[in-house]
């Protein structure tokens, strides 16, 4: 996965999801720390885990980039490459500390 550096980034967000925003990226916060924890006790399969599941719920919200690096994560730790999951939570730390949401309508979703 080659590194992205990010300035900002705007979500548009389902309105009827945007309650439930601030608990998904506070999850992802979570799962950087998960993950880290995972390497450090050599359980590459939950790091998988960690990352499928990441990958199919930041599409479900809007956050397609998300949804790219859950999937940089999975296969990383399916391959045993701790580096580039490394890597991948570093994208996806810099990527949640400027990500913008903002409520937008369907058609904006697209």
């Amino acid at each position: 996965m080659p590194e992205k550096r990010y300035t900002k980034e705007v979500v548009y967000v389902d309105p009827d999801f945007m309650d439930l925003i601030p608990f998904f990226l506070e999850s992802r916060h979570n799962d950087i720390l998960n993950i880290r924890e995972c390497i450090k006790r050599v359980d590459l399969k939950e790091a998988q885990r960690l990352g499928h599941g990441m990958k199919g719920a930041g599409g479900g919200y809007g956050f397609q980039e998300i949804s790219r690096i859950g999937k940089g994560i999975e296969e990383a730790a399916k391959a045993g490459n701790t580096a580039l999951i490394e890597e991948a939570l570093g994208m996806l730390d810099e990527y949640l500390s400027v990500v913008e949401v903002v409520p937008g309508k369907s058609e904006m979703l697209d």
